[in-house]
């Protein structure tokens, strides 16, 4: 796997776990819950960024043992089927539990790269 497509990856990620948390701030566990919406929205990003976060490489991943991976890319196997409402509560765990270290691997790993002032216009 190459650098850049890591960058590509990990920036999906960020979006994607930024994104959850915009579509979440109003009304939580409650929203998600609730909200057909608010849940199709955030599980498509969870199974979206597992999916991402399964194409990193090995040592990218090595680099963070604090982050269960093999439980991250699983995320799309739970994602794909909360719809049917019999894991919705797994799912907000994941967003609640398992999504801010993960945040918090990615923008360590991004911090790695050089600054691209391209990237940020």
């Amino acid at each position: 796997m190459s650098p850049e497509n890591d960058r590509r990856h990990l920036s999906y990620i960020s979006t994607s776990i930024a994104l959850i948390g915009t579509y979440t701030r109003e009304g939580g566990k409650e929203a998600f819950l609730t909200e057909p919406l608010v849940q199709d929205a955030v599980l498509w990003r969870i199974e979206t960024l597992a999916e991402a976060a399964s194409k990193l490489a090995e040592e990218l991943r090595a680099r963070h043992p604090e982050i269960p991976w093999r439980a991250v890319s699983g995320f799309r196997n739970i994602a794909a089927h909360a719809h049917l409402g019999l894991l919705a509560d797994r799912a907000w765990e994941i967003v609640d539990r398992y999504l801010p270290p993960l945040q918090a691997a990615v923008d360590a790993e991004l911090g790695l790269f050089p600054r691209d002032p391209e990237r940020e216009a």
